[in-house]
C-alpha cells in the first residue's frame, strides 16, 4: 500500500504521536525517539484514540498494524529508515541540532519531513549535509484523521524530492498540497493566525465570550468550510453572476476599518486569564481525552457524510475518505487471507 518500508518519528508530542498513529494504522513499522519519560504513555493514549476512530471508519476490520519501537537514541531510531518525520519544538536552534543528527545517521536518500508550522525549510537546511531531501510537511491535528499536509520545499530541495514527498504522503491517505512559494507559516496557519488575532480582540474588547465566538463559527461558516473552501463559498454568494458580482459587492468593505488584523492585543496575564477562564467555563465538564473523542467522532461523521455526496463518489474530503477507507479495507482483507 505504501512505498515506506521503515519510518522514524523524532518527537512524540501531539503532532509526533499523530504521525505515529497514521503510519502504524497504515501497516508501517515506526521507530520513535523522544527523551520525554512520559512519551510512551502519551503515544499509547493517542494510539487508543486513533484506533477507536479507525474502527468507526472500518467496521469490517483494520489492517494489521505496523510495529512500534521506542528507540533509546535518535541514531537508533533513524538507522535504516527511508522516511523520517521530525516533530520537535518550534525553535530553530533545536531544529538545527536534531536535523544535523538525523543527517549523520539516516540513509542519504531518506526523505525528511519537518512538522514545523511556521519555520521556512531554507532556514533549516544549513544544518544538513544533504539539504536537498528536506521538506516541510505541515499537518493538522489530529494527524491520523485530518488528511491535509502542506508540502514546502526550500532553496535546496530538489523537484524530485517534492514529487517523492507528494507521492509518499498520498500513499498514507493524505491530501498533499505543494505550496508554490516559501513563506513563514505557509498557508493554513496564516489564515488561522488572522482569525485567531481578530478573535482575541473580540474577547478582549468584550464583544462576545469564548463560547459565543465558537458558536458563531461552528453554527455558520464552519459548516460551510467543512465541505467548500472560502472562494467556492463566496462564488455561490455572488449568485448567478458568480465571483465577479461578489467581489464588486463586497470588495469596498476591505477598506473599511472592520478588523484589527494589523494590530495585536497586548499579550499579558490579564488577557491570558480572561481567555483561559472563559475556556474553562466552556469546557471544564470534559477532560482533554473526552474532547478528543468528541472531536474524532464528529470528524469521522462529517467525512462519512461527505463521502455519500456526489452520487456516492464523495465531495471534497469525503472523496478522499472513500478512497482511503477502501484501500485500508482491501489491505485488511489481504491481511486476513495471509494470516
Amino acid at each position: 500500500m505504501s512505498s515506506i518500508k521503515k519510518a522514524a518519528a523524532i518527537g512524540g508530542g501531539v503532532i509526533g504521536a499523530g504521525w505515529v498513529a497514521r503510519l502504524l494504522l497504515n501497516g508501517i513499522d515506526v521507530s520513535i525517539y523522544d527523551p520525554d519519560p512520559e512519551a510512551s504513555r502519551k503515544v499509547d493514549e493517542v494510539m487508543e484514540g486513533a484506533r477507536r476512530a479507525y474502527k468507526q471508519m472500518l467496521p469490517g476490520g483494520l489492517p494489521r498494524e505496523g510495529k512500534l519501537t521506542f528507540a533509546k537514541t535518535l541514531a537508533e531510531a533513524v538507522t535504516g529508515a527511508d522516511f523520517i518525520q521530525e516533530s520537535v519544538p518550534e525553535r530553530l536552534d533545536i531544529k538545527h541540532k536534531v536535523l544535523a543528527e538525523i543527517d549523520v545517521h539516516a540513509p542519504a536518500d531518506a526523505l525528511i519531513g519537518s512538522s514545523t508550522s511556521g519555520i521556512k525549510p531554507t532556514d533549516m537546511q544549513p544544518a544538513l549535509k544533504h539539504p536537498e531531501r528536506l521538506v516541510v510537511a505541515h499537518p493538522f491535528n489530529p494527524v491520523y484523521l485530518l488528511p491535509l499536509v502542506e508540502i514546502v520545499g526550500g532553496e535546496k530541495t530538489t523537484p524530485a524530492v517534492i514529487e517523492k514527498a507528494r507521492a509518499l504522503y498520498a500513499s498514507i491517505g493524505m491530501k498533499p498540497v505543494v505550496i508554490r512559494k516559501e513563506i513563514e507559516a505557509f498557508v493554513g496557519d496564516r489564515l488561522l493566525e488572522a482569525a485567531w488575532r481578530e478573535a482575541l480582540w473580540l474577547i478582549k474588547d468584550g464583544i462576545c465570550s469564548v463560547e459565543e465566538l465558537d458558536d458563531i463559527m461552528r453554527y455558520s461558516f464552519g459548516l460551510r468550510w467543512a465541505q467548500m473552501g472560502m472562494f467556492q463559498v463566496y462564488r455561490i454568494a455572488g449568485g448567478e453572476a458568480g465571483m465577479r458580482h461578489f467581489m464588486a459587492q463586497f470588495g469596498p468593505c476591505l477598506s473599511w476599518p472592520w478588523t484589527k488584523l494589523m494590530d495585536v492585543p497586548e499579550f499579558n496575564d490579564e488577557l491570558v486569564d480572561l481567555i483561559a477562564g472563559q475556556s474553562d467555563e466552556q469546557s471544564d465538564k470534559w477532560s482533554i481525552r473526552e474532547l478528543e473523542k468528541i472531536r474524532d467522532d464528529n470528524l469521522v461523521a462529517i467525512m462519512e457524510a461527505l463521502g455519500k455526496q456526489n452520487k456516492g463518489e464523495g465531495w471534497g474530503a469525503g472523496a478522499l475518505y472513500n478512497e482511503y477507507t477502501s484501500r485500508l479495507s482491501a489491505l485488511a482483507a489481504k491481511d486476513k487471507v495471509e494470516s
